[in-house]
């Protein structure tokens, strides 16, 4: 969740070039709500709709660019990454509702932009992770969209969570369970709101029927438990589920592949399940 309190763009390097990168405004439940669209060179086999981290609270489209340039040109896929309400000026559900309206906007109106809305899928890291989550539960109460698949990266999963991990971060300079109870005081307005499971999937009674997922933890990572947690959950409800942990990693890792070769491998990892997920 802190990737983007150590950071404010992604991590130097080469830049991915890819066909077309436009900046657009669609309506939102608030009014005006920023994307950003990438589209690889070679066309597109569907569209991943991604949510940045940043703890809810820090963070912007900018900080996943990187990312979204990778992923759109290895897949290939559309990439649409939304610029939602950052807490606390707009606490939960602001960010939940602003996702679930980019994603069911693309679902209806990707054609307009060149992508196959009928291939959707979402996904995102740490904080962006969990609303990505957040959204297929949302698309399951509320009939649709239907998506295809999703793809959490080290999300965080219950406010309440107290897992081995957790108890395992001590004072770390970096990331540790303060830091993590830093960003859920911001997100939340009321500590009653952890409760919902669309702020805290875990809490989830059901499930069934939400897309395919492929989950990624870091070992040494306080968030890994609640992830792991989440992909026992999606497989006990018969959703198919991928878990893999990247051993020696930490939070934020997935972002670094200028730096980290877990990184490269974990995001060609993510191509290769959207591959599969979107039928290319």
């Amino acid at each position: 969740m802190s990737e983007a309190r150590s950071r404010t763009t992604s991590p130097p390097g080469p830049v991915q070039p890819v066909a077309t990168v436009r900046d657009l405004s669609i309506p939102g439940p608030a009014g005006d709500l920023p994307i950003r669209l990438y589209v690889p060179a070679h066309g597109a086999s569907g569209v991943l709709v991604w949510f940045f981290g940043g703890g809810w609270a820090l963070g912007s489209i900018d900080v996943s660019d990187g990312v979204c340039r990778r992923l759109a040109h290895a897949t290939p896929c559309a990439v649409v990454a939304v610029g939602y309400r950052l807490a606390p000026e707009h606490p939960f559900p602001a960010a939940v509702e602003d996702c679930y309206a980019a994603t069911r906007w693309v679902a209806e109106h990707g054609r307009d932009l060149g992508v196959d809305p009928a291939r959707l899928a979402v996904g995102g890291t740490s904080a962006g992770g969990n609303l990505a989550a957040a959204v297929t539960l949302a698309a399951l109460e509320r009939g649709g969209p239907a998506l295809a698949f999703q793809v959490l990266i080290y999300p965080p999963m219950d406010h309440r969570a107290d897992t081995p991990s957790l108890r395992q971060s001590a004072g770390g300079d970096f990331f540790d369970r303060r830091s993590i109870a830093w960003c859920w005081s911001h997100y939340l307005a009321r500590e009653a709101d952890g409760n919902d499971p669309l702020a805290s999937p875990l809490r989830a009674r059901n499930v069934r029927g939400v897309p395919a997922a492929l989950v990624v933890t870091a070992d040494a990572d306080p968030l890994r438990d609640e992830g792991e947690l989440y992909a026992v959950k999606l497989a006990a409800a018969g959703v198919p589920t991928e878990l893999v942990r990247y051993g020696g990693m930490e939070h934020g890792f997935f972002g670094l592949t200028g730096v980290l070769d877990a990184a490269a491998e974990a995001q060609a990892q993510v191509a290769a399940a959207l591959r599969t997920a979107f039928g290319h």
